[in-house]
């Protein structure tokens, strides 16, 4: 399942084991992704998060009020930690929002993205406690992932113009063509 998972999402994933022991639960919930997204602090998941305010200490703290703290027995505190049924939900949601986005990872933002969908889970429920809207924090991620690849397409080559792709008559004006990349990337030599 992490295979087609970013390093940062795999990450947070460890971060949320790590929360999750820490509090003495007994599996991984939506709570422990959103704290592992704070604590890995990196991606346009926590920017996003940070950029409205919202802190791994405070989050932390808000789970403590909703759900609690246990006691950590020694014999329990071994092995990997299951998930939840909702946080293999948000799993599966992150990769359906990753396919939207047309690519083939799942990263730090795919995995927000999929928390603010499963609004049922404690994720949710802390964040609106906080009051966060998640509409607002939707459009904040794309409103990031929109600023990343705006940057990231200033650094592409520049698409060149062969004779062959203008329309006769039309100085400068290129047609249509049904392969740009194809003709971006090659020279026609017939």
């Amino acid at each position: 399942m992490f295979r087609k998972f970013t390093q940062r999402a795999r990450n947070i994933v460890i971060h949320a084991q790590e929360e999750a022991r820490d509090l003495g639960h007994p599996a991984i919930g939506t709570e422990h992704i959103l704290l592992g997204l704070l604590r890995e602090g990196e991606g346009v998941g926590a920017r996003a998060l940070i950029s409205l305010g919202i802190d791994l200490a405070n989050v932390r703290e808000e789970v403590k009020r909703i759900i609690g703290q246990e006691e950590i027995k020694r014999e329990d505190a071994a092995g990997d930690l299951p998930i939840t049924p909702r946080v293999k939900k948000v799993f599966n949601l992150a990769f359906e929002e990753a396919r939207l986005q047309g690519v083939n990872y799942v990263g730090t933002e795919h995995l927000l993205l999929a928390l603010i969908r499963e609004e049922e889970g404690l994720a949710s429920q802390v964040l609106l406690s906080m009051g966060v809207k998640l509409e607002s924090l939707r459009e904040q991620v794309l409103l990031l992932l929109g600023a990343e690849s705006s940057s990231l397409m200033e650094h592409e080559p520049p698409e060149p113009m062969a004779a062959s792709n203008q329309v006769p008559g039309h100085k400068g004006r290129k047609a249509r063509s049904k392969t740009p990349t194809l003709d971006a990337y090659s020279r026609d030599l017939t």
